[in-house]
């Protein structure tokens, strides 16, 4: 059955790049979606449609507000309780409860911790056919894309800027949030910031083209409890290799994916990766995203588990 989406494309950059992936997934599956920019103001469409669909509390924030009435798929990759879950967190919540609204939680442990209806976990997945190899020359040793919105972030990245001096690093995160690392950076060290600082990326395609150029991504998973988020499948479905903290979720990819436990023990594992071949790892990991955390396949899931046939 041919379904008519209706998106709501938020605010956050995170959310935007998560949410594409589950349009995509939609598009391939066969089904129509039309997408509402916040960021845009776009009116909403006229016509009917099955399901308002959004990330966060987006999709449900708009559906009471404008009293459509319709049933809603929302995606969390933040904890629902805390302001990251975004514009609504605390006003929206008891819509978790009423029936045709149906939620997927990237935490397994935070979503046993919650009595939520219609809610399953399901963990990131990402469009395998824009995030690939494109078989790019490589122009940054280690890429970072996210905030250093924590002093343990911003002092883990300076500590690996200031030991790794003939190490290219990149680094991506909107102009706020550079800004903001800027401030809670001492003069003497700032240059550090502002040598690697490569601008932000709010789309999926410029993403998969950062990845690609990268040899390693470092990655902090800062929220959540078991899961990994978003760049760890991102950068595997691009054949990039990722350095991980300890996550339960790294089994989904065998614990292939190189961890870390310390920031010492982690400039070691990037020295030890930038020195091999690490094809054999990373092509692993591409065909499990593609077989199990692929956008058609984690859609077609979807439907599956809120029994729409």
């Amino acid at each position: 059955m041919n379904l008519k989406i209706l998106g709501i494309l938020p605010h956050s950059i995170g959310g935007r790049l998560t949410i594409s992936s589950i349009f995509d997934g939609f598009i391939q599956n066969g089904h129509d979606v039309k997408i509402v920019d916040i960021l845009k103001n776009d009116a909403l469409p006229k016509g009917e449609f099955d399901y308002l669909v959004g990330y966060g509390f987006s999709a449900i924030k708009t559906n009471v507000e404008n009293n459509l009435n319709l049933k809603t798929i929302n995606y969390f990759s933040d904890v629902i309780e805390e302001p990251t879950a975004g514009s609504g967190y605390d006003l929206y919540r008891d819509e978790l409860y009423k029936d045709g609204n149906y939620s997927f939680y990237w935490d397994k442990t935070l979503l046993e911790k919650t009595d939520y209806k219609n809610i399953f976990y399901m963990p990131h997945f990402v469009n395998t056919e824009i995030y690939k190899n494109l078989n790019l020359e490589k122009e940054f040793d280690v890429n970072f894309a996210g905030r250093l919105d924590t002093d343990f972030r911003l002092n883990s990245f300076l500590n690996l800027l200031k030991s790794l001096p003939d190490v290219k690093f990149a680094w991506y995160a909107i102009e706020k949030h550079y800004q903001d690392a800027l401030d809670r950076t001492s003069v003497e060290e700032r240059p550090l910031l502002e040598k690697c600082y490569q601008g932000f990326i709010d789309n999926e395609k410029d993403m998969s083209l950062a990845l690609n150029k990268s040899k390693l991504v470092v990655n902090f998973n800062s929220q959540g409890e078991t899961s990994l988020n978003y760049r760890t499948f991102q950068a595997l479905a691009c054949e990039t290799l990722v350095l991980s903290d300890e996550r339960e979720d790294l089994s989904l990819f065998n614990n292939l994916v190189p961890t870390y436990t310390t920031i010492e023990n982690l400039i070691e594992t990037i020295k030890y990766y930038l020195s091999r071949d690490n094809s054999k790892i990373t092509k692993t990991c591409r065909e499990i995203i593609v077989k199990n955390h692929s956008s058609k396949v984690c859609v077609e899931k979807m439907l599956k588990l809120i029994n729409h046939e």
